[in-house]
């Protein structure tokens, strides 16, 4: 600090300054991260030691002290946090001591600062900490600042050594206190608005570790543990400062001010740093509560084995688990005749028989190995392939013990191009995880579905890279391609099956977007992805690959609708794989209750339409809906009047189709049969007749839909506005994709009467919808439309780009 600084502080610790000297302290540049932490804790130190040492004196009180506790108490004060202070005196003359508490108090509020305050006695501080744990963390870090040092270090001494003697009790209480709080505000390494405080590996655990230390019973893994906590302080620095509140959630619109106050790249380079941060303390608090289990289960065991042994002692059992690793007090351990200065192999064999086993391997033996186990060679030996198989096989046990490797920096290691998608977010909100946790669960999730197909290891591996692509520039299953390709060479799979890994990388989407976005009855479709698959065993497993990638998104990614689409599609090119025709699409024979819906609209020359609730699945999948069958006379607007009508209704459109019916006699005006299936948004389903009801108003446009749509649109364009980085909407022709129609993809946020707008388009446009397929994936629509001209044949080139415009420029495209 310079003298001008120190002079600044000094002055600024009377009350009348201390405004003015924290306000330079907060806006100095040069003074960020730990410096101006503790540089504000000695300014306020300063401050409110003046105010207690004044104000004892007018009240007279001697035997008394000023402590700070919790973050204050050690040193550490962001822009906004809490000052924690407690009063501590000897109970001789509690109203000297009231009269003392008002003159410290007061001037804190009077400065609009936060703070937490109590006054006791050192029995009292004791005892409240015996009966509230988070009371006591928050005194295992007090800290003197004025008055009576002995009263502190008095009360210091006595609340470690409770600490230490209680530790066996204390621990597991606050060891589930951790699990709560993780299971409440979930874990910062994944959250894409996370709270720097209260998510697991946030600093509420870097403090839960301090004590863990402070108690002698386990100590966390120190390396790069102060740098992680230091990086989430300085983010929450940040964000006090670019807020200007007391706020510990990283919300979206406030990371690129982040980000540009702490100098990184952007908001993605943020949070790519802060899940770092938190993996590390998640990582250190794993292994830190491991070690407490076991010693704390050892000292209950302990005394009844010595008894029973008549007081010799005995040594841990170890229990074979693979060549080189033994089992030991619940972890996976290196064995005393490992050479793993010898053993290139030895890091995957212990990972496997590790999760095998159901069983965390020990951080001591993952660092050894990081340390002296040499470098496998390049293409790996079939050994090293069939474990890495064997430990993603593994399922949900294979997530911690790859964890533990990645901590220590043996995955790098083995799959170099692993650091490109480590810890990086994904602003998506329908995915649950960072990509290389959504990898890592891609293979969790197509563990359970080795028994379905001919190459299980083809499957797990794929599933594994199936998103390494992403954080480069281009679709990343183009590059993922080249990069799985390489990746699988490392790996030692033969050039046969490397091809077949680096194409159900390049086409792991495919079956999942052309099943909601294609008509499954169009013989392109069909063809289209039989040539893209190639063989029967390839469809097998990129069918199992579709549903472990869509699980391991998140709940939004698949259904039993999904899934009974994508069976459909996977049915249907299997059959053309197979040597089958691809059958011409005929008009399907209408149902009973077609027949009977095309009838009475021909009797009444309105519409006319019947609804019928879709039984769940087993699993209750809700998304299944109601299906919604209607015969309409033919007249423009179709399209937008039914979509408004369902959007009025809070109808979440799921898929729809649109076809001319047969007119019951010849001569007959015509009629479209629209077959929808429609989801209640929440609340109950309308009744078919007051749908009818509308559905009539609609079409002859006695009701006007678009001011009934507008207050909603606009209450969740408010909300909206309220959202930073929403992408425009998207409108494209997807080339070749229908013989017999053209077909446009649009993009879009999700939003009230969408559907709507997009068939008014069209309309306006003169084109005729033959069908729709609508996908909702979170927050993202994604649909497509097979249109006509009103001769019903496909659009030219020229034409078809004039109403994808028109369709984008109704969207709000730029």
């Amino acid at each position: 600090m310079t003298r001008v600084e120190e002079t600044e502080e000094q002055s600024g610790a009377r009350p009348g300054g201390y405004a003015a000297a924290r306000l330079r302290l907060l806006t100095q540049e040069s003074r960020s991260g730990p410096p101006r932490r503790s540089g504000l804790a000695k300014l306020t130190d300063t401050w409110v030691a003046e105010l207690f040492d004044a104000a004892a004196a007018q009240a007279g009180v001697r035997n008394a002290a000023l402590v700070a506790v919790g973050g204050y108490g050690r040193g550490e004060l962001s822009p906004r946090s809490d000052l924690d202070l407690l009063l501590l005196h000897d109970g001789s003359d509690p109203r000297a001591i009231s009269a003392l508490a008002d003159r410290v108090w007061y001037p804190v509020w009077d400065l609009g600062l936060a703070l937490d305050h109590s006054v006791r006695t050192p029995a009292e501080a004791r005892k409240v900490a015996g009966e509230d744990l988070k009371a006591h963390l928050g005194l295992l870090d007090a800290r003197h600042i004025a008055g009576d040092l002995g009263l502190t270090a008095a009360l210091r001494t006595t609340i470690l050594a409770d600490w230490r003697n209680q530790a066996v009790k204390r621990l597991p209480a606050l060891h589930a206190l951790c699990l709560e709080r993780a299971e409440r505000a979930g874990e910062l390494q994944y959250l894409l608005e996370p709270d720097l405080k209260e998510a697991r590996g946030g600093l509420r655990d870097a403090t839960a570790l301090r004590a863990v230390a402070a108690s002698w019973i386990a100590d966390a893994p120190r390396e790069g543990l102060a740098e992680a906590r230091r990086t989430l302080l300085d983010v929450r620095d940040a964000l006090h400062l670019a807020t200007g509140r007391a706020t510990d959630r990283l919300a979206l619109q406030e990371q690129d001010q982040v980000a540009a106050a702490l100098g990184v790249l952007d908001a993605d380079v943020l949070l790519r740093k802060v899940y770092e941060a938190a993996r590390t303390l998640s990582y250190a608090g794993d292994v830190t509560w491991r070690e407490v289990e076991r010693v704390v289960r050892a000292r209950s065991v302990r005394p009844r084995l010595k008894a029973l042994l008549g007081g010799r002692p005995a040594g841990p059992e170890r229990t074979p688990l693979a060549d080189g690793v033994v089992e030991q007090d619940g972890e996976a351990v290196l064995a005393r005749t490992a050479r793993p200065e010898r053993d290139a192999v030895l890091p995957l064999r212990a990972a496997a028989a590790a999760a095998q086993a159901g069983l965390p391997v020990s951080i001591h033996a993952v660092r050894q190995l990081a340390r002296v186990t040499p470098h496998l060679p390049v293409p790996w030996p079939a050994e090293a392939r069939e474990e890495l198989v064997t430990l993603l096989g593994a399922g949900e046990s294979a997530v911690p013990v790859w964890e533990a490797l990645e901590a220590e920096g043996l995955i790098a290691r083995l799959l170099p191009d692993w650091e490109r998608v480590r810890c990086r977010p994904q602003r998506n909100p329908v995915h649950t995880w960072t990509v290389d946790r959504h990898l890592l669960e891609a293979a969790v999730r197509a563990a359970g579905f080795t028994r379905r197909v001919g190459r299980p290891d083809l499957l797990l591996v794929a599933a594994l890279l199936h998103d390494i692509g992403k954080g480069w520039p281009g679709d990343h299953s183009v590059v993922g391609e080249t990069i799985a390709r390489d990746m699988a060479t490392r790996i030692g799979f033969g050039e046969a099956d490397v091809a077949v890994v680096a194409a159900l990388v390049r086409h792991h989407l495919l079956l999942v977007d052309t099943a909601t976005r294609r008509d499954l009855d169009d013989p392109a479709t069909v063809r289209a992805v039989a040539e893209a698959v190639g063989t029967a065993s390839t469809l097998e497993l990129l069918h199992a690959l579709t549903e472990a990638d869509a699980l391991a998104t998140g709940p939004a990614a698949w259904s039993a609708w999904r899934a009974s689409l994508v069976a459909d599609l996977v049915k249907r090119v299997g059959a053309v794989l197979a040597g089958g025709p691809i059958p011409e699409p005929e008009p399907g024979a209408p149902t009973v209750e077609q027949e009977r819906l095309t009838l009475e609209a021909h009797r009444t020359g309105g519409p006319v339409l019947a609804l019928r609730a879709r039984e769940e699945d087993d699993a209750g999948d809700a998304a299944l809906g109601v299906e919604l069958t209607m015969a309409v006379p033919d007249q423009p607007g179709v399209l937008p009047a039914v979509a408004g009508v369902l959007a009025m209704h809070r109808l979440t459109v799921r898929t729809a189709e649109l076809r001319a019916a047969e007119p019951p006699l010849e001569g007959a005006p015509a009629l479209l049969l629209l077959s929808w299936r429609v989801a209640a948004a929440y609340g109950g389903l309308p009744g078919a007749a007051r749908l009818r009801a509308d559905l009539v108003r609609a079409l002859d446009g006695s009701l006007d839909l678009a001011s009934r749509l507008a207050e909603r649109e606009k209450a969740y364009a408010s909300r909206a506005r309220r959202r930073s980085g929403v992408p425009p909407a998207r409108v494209t022709v997807a080339p070749a994709a229908s013989r017999h129609a053209t077909v446009l993809e649009v993009r879009a946020e999700d939003a009230p009467g969408l559907l709507h707008r997009i068939g008014r388009a069209l309309d306006e446009a003169g084109v005729r919808v033959r069908s729709a397929h609508v996908s909702t994936l979170g927050s993202s629509a994604v649909d497509a439309f097979y249109v006509t001209g009103k001769d019903g044949e496909p659009l030219g080139a020229g034409e078809a780009a004039e109403v994808a415009r028109e369709v984008g420029v109704a969207l709000g495209q730029g």
